[in-house]
């Protein structure tokens, strides 16, 4: 994988980890390696966060109250408040707080974003989105990576096009679940369905199972469809009941809108302005969906 070491402005110095044996060759050789995050955040100005979701609300706030500018995978908590909480700490001190969904800053994403809402299939109806990757190992029962499971590494991901189409305003939800939750293992498995007044929506997302990764969002006119992996894609298409209307869309897609996420990011430090493409109540729902997977005791469990 290619790490951006320098991106518009922005040098990435250092790293801190618990697991330096697993980092990656582009960060291992970085000039700053090391397991104190008190010494990674005297050297910068500004953090990027990828750790367990259980960590992330302690580790934002740390970086947050030592002065420093935050990218953080999201959720940033595990509940709306806290959540909320450091947004607003962020915004009362004049630093940045940017959820990392590197998927909302791709420029075939944005684009198919813009052209739903602006009327392009007509009324949305149905959002479903999946996610999923076979990382756990049948051979060795080893994990490489993160091992936080298929809602730690995708649930944001799915839930984002439900969420930026849809709103949050949901008035019902079901999550299903299959293995232990927030690990990496055989089997693991999360599905989420989301009733709104006007319309439905499904995400699923797993570590131990395989299934279509596409995205489909269903409107009056016509349906937007985003083959696998949908959440890096460079490429859609917009299907009407004639074939002959149907529509294909292709962008250049660079690092996976990784650099397209750090560098609207290093604008927003620069220029002191919020330039995040997803929005605060966005960011708090998340939070609680999150949160409800990880504490509710209402999730339904299948073996």
């Amino acid at each position: 994988m290619a790490i951006y070491t320098k991106v518009n402005g922005m040098e990435i110095v250092g790293v801190a980890t618990s697991r330096k044996e697993s980092l990656a060759q582009g960060l291992a050789s970085l000039p700053l390696v090391t397991n104190d995050i008190d010494e990674l955040l005297a050297a910068v100005d500004a953090v990027i966060i990828s750790s367990d979701p259980l960590l992330h609300h302690a580790q934002v706030e740390h970086a947050l109250k030592a002065g420093k500018h935050v990218l953080c995978e999201s959720p940033f908590a595990l509940t709306p408040h806290e959540g909320n909480a450091l947004m607003s700490y962020a915004h009362e001190h004049n630093l940045v707080l940017q959820d990392a969904i590197k998927t909302a800053y791709s420029t075939a994403y944005h684009r198919l974003y813009l052209l739903v809402k602006g009327g392009k299939i007509g009324k949305v109806v149905s959002v479903d989105a999946t996610c999923t990757t076979l990382r756990y190992s049948k051979e060795d029962k080893a994990v490489s990576g993160a091992n936080w499971g298929g809602m730690g590494e995708w649930g944001p991901i799915a839930l984002l096009p439900i969420f930026q189409l849809l709103g949050t305003n949901y008035t019902s939800k079901q999550i299903v679940v299959r293995g232990e939750k927030g690990y990496v293992h055989e089997g693991e498995f999360t599905k989420i369905d989301l009733v709104y007044p006007t319309a439905v929506a499904s995400m699923k997302v797993a570590t131990g199972v395989k299934s279509e990764g596409e995205l489909i969002i269903s409107g009056t006119d016509a349906y937007v469809y985003v083959p696998a992996p949908w959440w890096k894609t460079d490429y859609f298409e917009i299907r009407y009941e004639n074939p002959a209307d149907n529509k294909r869309y292709f962008y250049q897609l660079e690092g996976e809108g990784f650099r397209y996420e750090l560098i609207t990011f290093v604008r927003a430090v620069s220029t002191g302005r919020e330039n995040s493409y997803i929005a605060r109540d966005i960011s708090s729902a998340l939070c609680h969906i999150m949160g409800d997977y990880y504490n509710s005791p209402n999730t339904l469990r299948i073996d």
